[in-house]
Parts: C-alpha cells; sequence; structure tokens
C-alpha cells in the first residue's frame, strides 16, 4: 500500500505537490525541483503534457521521483494514447512499485505549442479510471489476466470553478463508481464556488467515498495570474485579485499571501482531506506556506497522527 493510501484510509491530513516539468538533466534536475519541500508532502505528481506542451514522460518521471526515495503520482491523460498505450503504462507504472494513478482527460491540443497534434481520446476520464481498476482487479480490458494482480490507488480530478456547476459533483460520483478513491480539484480562484462544491460533496457522500484534496497555486508575480487566467484552460483569476496584487507595495509578497489565504479557506471547509500545492517560484514557497499554515513535516505528521490543521 502506498504512503498516499495508507495517510487517506487512516484518515490523516494529506499533502501532495506538482511537480514542476521535467526536459533534461537527469535525476538531479528531478531532485532539484522537490528538494525545497520534500520534507514536507506525502507524495509528488509527475504530470503527463500538462497544458498539452510536451516533456518528459510522467512514467519516466514516476520512476526517477521513486528512485530518489519520493512517492510518485503518476498522471495519465487521454488525449495522447489508445487503451493500449494507457494500459502499458499503468502496468510499467505496477512493474516499479508505482501506486498512485491521477486520471484526466487532457487539456485539449489548441492549449499547446503543437496545435496540429492530433487527439486521441480513445477513452474518456471515467472509462480510463475503470481501466486501472479492471487493471487492479487482474484484467486488461480485452480479459486476459494479469498475474499477480498489481495494487493501484486510482484518482481523478474535477473543477468545482467551471459550468456545469450543478453537475459537478455527480461527474465526480460517476468517477467514484469506477474506481476513483481521490480527487485533486483543479484550481478554483472562487471561495464561493469551493464552498458549494464542497457542500454538496459532503451532502452527496462523495466526501466520505473518496478524500478530496484542494489544490492551491504559489505564483511570484501578478502577470503569472494574469496567465493562469488567459491561458490554462477552465481557470479564471478573477481580475479585482490580480489588480490586488498589482497595487500592493510587495507584489511578489502580495501573490504569496493570496496563496496562503486561499489554502486556510479550503482547510476550513468541510470534507477537504488535504491540499495539492502547485508553485511555479522554483524556490521554498511550499515549505514556507505549510510553515505560515501550521502544518508540520511529514515525519511529524505521521509520528503525531495528526489530522487537521489550524486554519490562519
Amino acid at each position: 500500500m502506498s504512503r498516499l493510501e495508507d495517510r487517506i484510509r487512516a484518515g490523516g491530513f494529506v499533502l501532495t505537490a506538482e511537480l514542476l516539468t521535467v526536459n533534461t538533466g537527469g535525476l538531479d534536475a528531478v531532485h532539484e525541483r522537490f528538494e525545497p519541500y520534500e520534507d514536507y508532502v506525502d507524495a509528488i505528481n509527475a504530470t503527463d503534457n500538462t497544458a498539452a506542451h510536451a516533456h518528459a514522460a510522467p512514467l519516466a518521471v514516476a520512476i526517477a521521483l521513486k528512485q530518489l526515495g519520493m512517492e510518485p503520482v503518476m498522471q495519465l491523460v487521454c488525449r495522447d494514447r489508445n487503451r493500449l498505450a494507457l494500459e502499458a503504462d499503468i502496468v510499467g507504472a505496477a512493474l516499479h512499485g508505482i501506486e498512485n494513478i491521477c486520471c484526466l482527460t487532457g487539456d485539449d491540443v489548441t492549449a499547446g505549442d503543437e496545435p496540429e497534434a492530433r487527439r486521441v481520446f480513445d477513452l474518456d476520464s471515467p472509462q480510463l479510471i475503470a481501466t486501472a481498476q479492471a487493471i487492479s482487479g487482474g484484467r486488461y480490458l480485452s480479459g486476459r489476466r494479469i498475474e499477480p494482480a498489481p495494487h493501484l490507488f486510482i484518482g481523478a480530478v474535477e473543477n468545482p470553478g467551471a459550468p456545469p456547476y450543478e453537475a459537478r459533483v455527480e461527474r465526480a460520483l460517476k468517477k467514484v463508481r469506477a474506481g476513483a478513491r481521490f480527487f485533486q480539484l483543479q484550481l478554483c480562484f472562487d471561495k464561493e464556488r469551493v464552498e458549494r462544491f464542497m457542500r454538496a460533496a459532503v451532502e452527496s457522500g462523495l466526501a466520505a467515498q473518496a478524500a478530496i484534496i484542494q489544490s492551491i497555486c504559489l505564483v511570484r508575480s501578478p502577470s503569472a495570474l494574469r496567465f493562469v487566467d488567459e491561458k490554462v484552460p477552465g481557470i479564471t483569476v478573477p481580475h479585482e485579485l490580480i489588480e490586488h496584487c498589482e497595487r500592493a507595495d510587495d507584489p511578489e509578497e502580495a501573490c504569496f499571501q493570496l496563496g496562503a489565504e486561499f489554502a486556510a479557506h479550503a482547510l476550513a471547509q468541510p470534507g477537504v482531506r488535504g491540499l495539492h500545492l502547485i508553485s511555479f517560484r522554483r524556490e521554498a514557497g511550499i515549505a514556507r506556506l505549510c510553515r505560515q499554515l501550521g502544518i508540520p513535516t511529514r515525519e511529524e505528521r505521521e509520528t503525531s497522527g495528526y489530522r487537521h490543521p489550524v486554519a490562519v
């Protein structure tokens, strides 16, 4: 059982982070990206051609993370591979002891720098989740047996800040029925939307069936917030938040405190089991955020049975 699964099954607070993309540099480049916060997180996401830009393959990065002593969450998107390739990557990951799989549809190719690329979408995200679940049950989609069956801990994403808002919890429940046991929510800069989603998640039983982990973004400048607003599909940053950071005496500090504010708000919501931290700061912003929020290191959380942070 992975550390992430163990923490979630025990009812503990979980902290994950998204690894900055890797193109070259070997194991040293991978370690450089997570070293500033490795003492805090339970697992790190190896992303899959995020925003439809080509980068080192998630399976390769996940193997590198494991070799460096960090637990990976391997993302897989439906955009770039057919079912054979997706099944091969899942089984290949399990061959290396990688159990955490996060299944996504994937941003459309028009979001990236090679819009002429062909879309695949042989499976959608619920079907990919069901495929991973079938593999963990010892069979490929064809019915051919896998012996011994690999142990997998399957996750997914959902976006509380994008329409159709009223359908988001039901979409997530569909993914739970397919086999998802944790959700790393998409970034949402609308507190009211987060509150509504989490209230519905608790009332519907979603939060009891799968761990919901809220994503938080740390950036260094208001221009980075504008980039997220204008270029990242499905995410909107209210202009008043960007302008607030622009007017601040110290815009970089204002951006950091904005992330801390949204993190504290997320942790105050019933049903939230942890945070997924995405930092574009290329420094120890994640560790600083954890200290500000009073979140102990991973080792301290494990020994103390820590469950819920105190919102600030």
